[in-house]
């Protein structure tokens, strides 16, 4: 680069000399912090992806923090099914992700994405507020094992509940002392059931409706397991995963996510689509697609939306997308990657993904509440799922108390947006 030269005036001497400007300093990259809410293992098999961002850029480099509760968003925030809602609530702390990429000059087609990724992302015009990044949807896992050693055929897993009813008591038969158990039982046994069987879990008029016929048989069937030692509970979390990857039990309702963690513990694992009630008409329809969704913060400098940008259409290419359905078991976002994860994947590594895949593809149910994705609402269905396996509440009387409970705290603003959505499906 050329610089002018300058005549300088000291002490009233005209000094004519060449003055050549120093260089500037070179710009620190942009630093972006990521924060997130994952367990170490799926924390530790992100840190890859991200290292090898950073390797491309020059002016940008993203970090992975943990999240602290009540702290400011980052500029990236990884937000978790259960913190959705809260996400979403609070509009005014992020900036909508199509308007981050236009702001940024990044080409970005948010149509390219999967549709049921996209559901309860959007806003009211169908524009993409944040990025379903590390989706997945629940499906059944079997204990291959414990399926022979009971005299039944790992090959032919239950496809409706009452077949899994009769599995579970072969099960037991044959010494198992957890023949079936799930994780996040109200994704799983409520938001997932309902939408799998075509019951809703909301009303014409927003309010909350998950204690139809459908929903309160399915739970006064789990109290019956309970009871004859078939169903098995450990928490309101991902507890059951563990007790499952440690061979303890025979049926696990779960994450498509975790089948290849499964087989990363050298357990012998079948994976098959959610079972159904098949005396419910339509059923099964399609299940729902949930999980971490990629928030931007608002309030960014230009430079930080700019890198912002750059890191969403990175984790947008077929083959990080890729990585990650090896490093999480996640869906990929797009019809490309999907075409290339089954290119490029093994075929025990697609089992998982192909079952996913064949759930998420018929007519979705109309609902637009997901008990899951509301912490309180979560905890009141969870507290009072325990008082159905504790014996204390039938099913119907239950699910009643936890509708009622639900719609005192949910705000009138919530029941409207329902009711508005319904009428645009």
């Amino acid at each position: 680069m050329s610089f002018p030269r300058m005549p300088l005036a000291i002490g009233g001497w005209m000094l004519a000399a060449s003055v050549i400007a120093a260089p500037s300093a070179p710009q620190s990259p942009v630093s972006i912090e990521l924060s997130h809410q994952l367990d170490e293992e799926r924390a530790e098999r992100l840190e890859p992806l991200i290292e090898s961002f950073n390797k491309q850029q020059k002016n940008v480099q993203v970090k992975l923090v943990r999240r602290v509760g009540g702290e400011a968003p980052k500029q990236l925030n990884l937000v978790t099914r259960e913190e959705q809602k809260r996400f979403v609530d609070n509009k005014a702390q992020f900036k909508p992700l199509h308007q981050v990429m236009r702001e940024a000059k990044e080409k970005f087609d948010a149509s390219k994405l999967s549709p049921e990724l996209r559901e309860g992302l959007t806003d009211g015009k169908g524009q993409l507020m944040a990025l379903p990044v590390a989706y997945s949807t629940p499906v059944l896992y079997i204990n291959r094992e414990a399926f022979r050693k009971a005299g039944l055929d790992p090959d032919k897993p239950p496809k409706t509940w009452f077949e899994a009813q009769e599995v579970a008591g072969k099960l037991a038969d044959a010494g198992n002392a957890c023949p079936f158990t799930t994780s996040w039982p109200a994704w799983v046994l409520l938001d997932n059931l309902s939408a799998w069987n075509g019951a809703e879990t909301s009303d014409g008029s927003g309010k909350l409706a998950f204690n139809g016929l459908v929903q309160v048989k399915h739970v006064a069937m789990m109290a019956t397991w309970y009871k004859s030692k078939y169903f098995s509970y450990f928490g309101r979390r991902d507890e059951a995963d563990r007790r499952f990857a440690n061979g303890e039990c025979g049926m696990l309702t779960s994450s498509s996510s975790l089948y290849a963690s499964f087989a990363d513990k050298k357990l012998d694992v079948g994976v098959a689509t959610l079972p159904y009630h098949d005396d419910v008409y339509g059923a099964p329809k399609a299940t729902l697609a949930d999980g971490a969704s990629l928030w931007v913060a608002s309030g960014l400098k230009p430079a930080e939306t700019k890198g912002v940008a750059k890191f969403v259409n990175y984790v947008l290419g077929p083959e990080v997308q890729v990585n990650l359905t090896l490093a999480g078991g996640f869906l990929p976002m797009t019809p490309v990657a999907r075409a290339a994860a089954n290119s490029k994947l093994l075929k025990s590594d697609l089992a998982g993904l192909h079952v996913a895949y064949a759930e998420l593809q018929g007519k979705p149910t109309a609902s637009a509440v997901r008990v899951s994705q509301v912490e309180p609402l979560r905890t009141i269905v969870e507290e009072e799922l325990e008082s159905v396996w504790a014996d204390k509440k039938p099913a119907k009387e239950a699910l009643d108390n936890a509708v009622a409970r639900g719609n005192a705290i949910l705000p009138s603003s919530a029941s409207a947006r329902v009711a508005k959505s319904k009428r645009r499906m």
